[in-house]
């Protein structure tokens, strides 16, 4: 048993060094009676300008509990704290006869395998792109102007699409699972504060470091990667899976966990085929929107220069409406990339480096679109509509890969942008109407919702804001159907869809305890292989 402290609040201008003794006085006994603490929660407050704060929720050992809760000073909660450890359930008895497979190697494959082989599964890999060495290449390859390579880009290749995503680590999810996949991410060459802080960040400079040892994890403890093993087709009969065809031969298998990732659209189209249950789901659509980084940092932090200390500022916006409009996947200090997969089609999503030091400032700016504005009742209905826009702008991008751009009071007056803007787009940009390469509820959303962004920013919103789009990969547009308590595809015996890919999460960490969880299915139920 513990305390827990919550809204201890500290000036910027004070470390975490400053916290022990400030939690002392609060607690009002001596620095040397705190037997032990930790920091559960780091935020920053930037409501009041003039007084900046950090706050922190704190699990706090002492010998004397009693009397510290009893004389509990106002302005912050102290209560009694127990926190739930974290357990693997013991091994099933069901025999398998051969390993478990994992069908992608982004975080909820990753996790899955990581999890089966701490218990002794030695479970199989299959990733269809390289090992990420050799993606750091092809993708700066295509942001030097060169090739798209199909199965080694932002999207495909070893630890997914997360792997050149800004690296954020926030998470609404809470537990001990969560809990236990921020320690993962801090062994495997993260960093110790995103086990704390309010809007982790690792960057796309320590993600492929972070993926690499992850994987060579796996390989330690008896599993198996195999890069550039693209499965194509599943073998499954009499209500069980048997087995499945990939581009290095044929495997058996009798559990497969399928963690594609949200761009794998081939792979739906085959699973469609196979009679997998799959449904349409809604999903985010819209534009990113660009600022100098400057801006937002005043904007955040007021006349005082914070950011050599705090680091760029970020924010996050919503404006209701029939279509609610809200940022996503804000990337402070970074860089708009196109996150192509397919040759002829064109998306934009953004990165940043673990400094955030660029002088720009990036959002998605997107609404959820409702299956009912989607083409057709076809479960891959959500896809045709990706395609559909993400055509046209590879058209308006003069099949170069250049990225349509508009600046948001021209979009609000339906007039063409006029000189071009300066982006953090690398292969450069080219004018375009957006209103024509994004569906119409987010048309509707952009003109209702602008102005009201515009207003949360007294103004400072609209002048200096350039659209660039379309973001069509916010989320998957299917769901694989799955049993809520087996975890298992109706009416598959041994197929297990987990991640962003299934349509079970919505991030980084969310994707990890998808996989997480079903690897716990997995071990509940099976024995480990001999």
């Amino acid at each position: 048993m513990g305390l827990r402290v919550a809204n201890l609040r500290l000036p910027v201008n004070e470390s975490e060094a400053d916290v022990l003794p400030r939690l002392a006085k609060i607690l009002r006994i001596p620095p040397d009676e705190i037997e032990s603490w930790r920091i559960l929660r780091k935020s920053l407050d930037t409501r009041d300008k003039h007084q900046i704060q950090f706050v922190y929720n704190l699990e706090v050992s002492v010998a004397d509990e009693a009397a510290v809760l009893r004389h509990a000073p106002g302005g912050v909660a102290i209560e009694p704290y127990l926190e739930e450890p974290f357990s693997l359930p013991d091994p099933g008895t069901e025999p398998l006869a051969y390993r478990p497979v994992i069908v992608g190697s982004g975080p909820g494959g990753l996790a899955a395998a990581y999890f089966l082989a701490a218990q002794g599964y030695r479970p199989l890999v299959l990733e269809r792109g390289p090992a990420v060495s050799q993606r750091i290449r092809d993708v700066k390859q295509v942001d030097s102007g060169g090739p798209l390579a199909p199965e080694s880009n932002y999207l495909f290749g070893e630890g997914g699409a997360g792997t050149f995503s800004d690296g954020k680590l926030t998470c609404r999810l809470t537990g001990p699972d969560v809990r236990r996949i921020l320690e993962l991410f801090a062994e495997c060459k993260g960093k110790p504060g995103i086990l704390y802080e309010h809007r982790p960040h690792l960057g796309s400079n320590r993600l492929p470091a972070v993926v690499k040892a992850w994987r060579q994890r796996i390989e330690a403890m008896g599993g198996e990667v195999r890069f550039q093993c693209k499965v194509e087709d599943l073998d499954w009969a009499e209500g069980r899976i048997r087995g499945l065809k990939t581009s290095s031969g044929y495997l058996r298998a009798d559990v497969v966990v399928l963690a594609i990732g949200h761009s794998a659209r081939d792979t739906y189209e085959m699973l469609y085929r196979r009679g997998v249950p799959i449904v349409p789901k809604p999903f985010q659509f819209g534009v990113r929107v660009e600022h100098p980084q400057e801006l937002v940092n005043r904007v955040q932090y007021g006349s005082n220069r914070l950011e050599d200390r705090l680091g760029s500022a970020d924010y996050s916006l919503v404006a209701r409406g029939r279509h609610d409009l809200f940022t996503f996947c804000m990337c402070a200090g970074g860089y708009i990339i196109p996150s192509v997969s397919e040759p002829g089609y064109f998306c934009t999503n953004s990165m940043s480096l673990s400094r955030r030091d660029s002088v720009w400032a990036n959002s998605g700016l997107v609404v959820t679109v409702p299956a009912e504005a989607f083409p057709s009742n076809h479960p891959l209905a959500g896809v045709e509509l990706q395609r559909r826009y993400e055509r046209l702008a590879y058209e308006a991008g003069r099949g170069e890969y250049l990225c349509p751009v508009q600046r948001a009071v021209d979009f609000l007056h339906n007039r063409k942008t006029g000189s071009l803007p300066r982006t953090s787009y690398p292969r450069g940009v080219v004018a375009a109407r957006l209103a024509e390469l994004v569906p119409p509820p987010v048309v509707e959303a952009l003109h209702h919702g602008l102005p009201i962004l515009d207003r949360k920013w007294q103004g400072r919103f609209l002048p200096d804001a350039v659209l660039a789009g379309p973001e069509a990969r916010g989320s998957s547009p299917v769901r694989l159907l799955r049993d809520a308590t087996t975890r298992l595809s109706p009416g598959i015996d041994g197929l297990y869809p987990v991640g962003e890919g299934a349509g079970y999460a919505g991030g980084i960490i969310s994707a990890a305890v998808d996989g997480l969880r079903t690897a716990k299915a997995i071990i509940a139920r099976f024995a480990p292989v001999h």
